[in-house]
C-alpha cells in the first residue's frame, strides 16, 4: 500500500487513507456476505479504530525518513507487540505457548535488534525529487490534479533534518505500536468465548468472521480523522483525482493480504503469524526504498541496512518454527 506514497504532501494523504479504507471496507462486506454474515461484534471495530489511528502517521514517516527505514521501524515495533501481547496475554487475552520458548525469544530479541540497527541508517528522502522519480502523490499542484487552495506547504518539510529524522523514527515506532495492537480486541473476544459469565460467551474462534467488524472501525476512524481533516481546513479539502484509483487498488490488496493474515492467525497463532508477516512486507518494503526510491546511499549506509534485514528476517524465522 505504502508504496503508492512515497512523497505524498498532507492533505493527499488523508484523502488518500480515506479512499484506501473505504475500498477495504467494501471488500469486507464482500468477503461478510461470502461467510453469510456471521455475528457482528461492536467491541472488534476497536482493532480497526486503532489501526487507522496508527495509519495516519504515515506519510509524515515517509516523508521524514523514507519508505524502505519508516516501514522497518514500525514493522519492528508492530512485531513485538503483537509478539509479546500474544505470547504473554497482554490486555487480557489468553497467552500463547510455543514447544520451544528458547527459540521464539531469542527470535523476538533479534527482532528488537535489527529494529535498534535500523535506526542507524541515514536515508536520502528528497523533498522536491526531480521528474524521473516523482511518485504519484506529489507535492505540485500542477501535476497533480487536485481541488482545493493551492498551498503544499508541509510542517515536516520545514523543519531541520535531525529533528525530521527523530519525528520520523518516533512516529514509525508509535505507529508499529498501534499496529501490533490492532488485532487484540478480536484475540480478547476469542478467549473470553468459552467463559459462561463473558458477555462474549459462544462468539466464534475463526478469526475470518472479524474481519468486516475490524475493516467498519477502520472506515469508520478514517471517516472521522478525514472530517476533522476538512474542518480544520474550513471545508475546502484538497481531493486529488489521481489517487482515487490507486487508492481502490491499494485497499483491495491489503483487505485481500489481511483475509490471509487472520487465516495465519486461525492456523498458525498471532504469536507465529506476526513475526512472519511483519518481516516479509518489511523486506518487500526495504527493496521498494532502497532500490526503486534511491533512499539509501553510501557503502556503510547500505550494510547497516542489510546487516538489520537479516536480522529482522532470520529473528522472524527462529520464532516462526519455534512453535513447529
Amino acid at each position: 500500500m505504502s508504496c503508492h506514497k512515497t512523497e505524498p504532501a498532507a492533505a493527499p494523504g488523508m484523502f488518500f487513507q480515506w479512499i484506501n479504507c473505504a475500498a477495504i471496507w467494501v471488500v469486507s462486506m464482500v468477503g461478510d456476505l461470502m461467510l453469510q454474515s456471521p455475528k457482528f461484534y461492536p467491541f472488534a471495530m476497536l482493532g480497526g479504530v486503532i489501526w487507522a489511528t496508527g495509519n495516519i502517521a504515515v506519510v509524515p514517516i515517509v516523508k521524514a525518513i523514507g519508505l524502505g527505514l519508516g516501514i522497518l521501524i514500525w514493522g519492528s515495533s508492530s512485531l513485538l507487540m503483537g509478539w509479546a501481547s500474544s505470547r504473554f496475554g497482554w490486555f487480557g487475552i489468553t497467552a500463547q505457548d510455543v514447544s520451544r520458548p528458547i527459540l521464539n525469544y531469542f527470535g523476538a530479541g533479534l527482532c528488537l535488534l535489527s529494529g535498534l540497527i535500523f535506526f542507524f541508517v541515514k536515508t536520502d528522502v528528497e523533498l522536491h525529487p526531480n521528474s524521473e522519480s516523482i511518485p504519484l502523490l506529489i507535492d505540485r499542484i500542477t501535476n497533480s490534479g487536485s481541488y482545493g487552495p493551492s498551498s503544499s506547504e508541509f510542517w515536516i518539510d520545514i523543519i531541520g533534518p535531525k529533528t525530521r529524522r527523530f519525528i520520523g523514527c518516533l512516529l514509525a515506532v508509535v505507529s508499529g505500536l498501534l499496529y501490533g495492537s490492532s488485532f487484540t480486541p478480536i484475540l480478547y473476544i476469542k478467549s473470553h468465548s468459552s467463559c459462561h459469565d463473558s458477555m462474549f460467551h459462544g462468539a466464534s474462534v475463526y478469526d475470518l468472521d472479524y474481519v468486516y467488524a475490524q475493516c467498519s472501525g477502520i472506515f469508520v476512524a478514517s471517516t472521522v480523522y478525514f472530517a476533522i481533516y476538512c474542518a480544520a481546513m474550513n471545508n475546502r479539502p484538497r481531493v486529488y483525482s489521481r489517487a482515487i484509483l490507486p487508492g481502490l487498488l491499494s485497499g483491495l490488496m491489503w483487505a485481500l493480504a489481511t483475509y490471509c493474515w487472520f487465516l495465519a492467525n486461525n492456523y498458525l497463532s498471532a504469536v507465529i503469524s506476526f513475526p512472519i508477516v511483519t518481516a516479509g512486507y518489511g523486506l518487500v518494503a526495504a527493496l521498494w526504498g532502497s532500490l526503486v526510491f534511491k533512499e539509501v546511499r553510501g557503502l556503510a549506509n547500505c550494510f547497516i541496512f542489510f546487516l538489520a534485514s537479516c536480522v529482522v528476517l532470520t529473528g522472524s524465522l527462529l520464532t516462526a518454527i519455534s512453535k513447529l
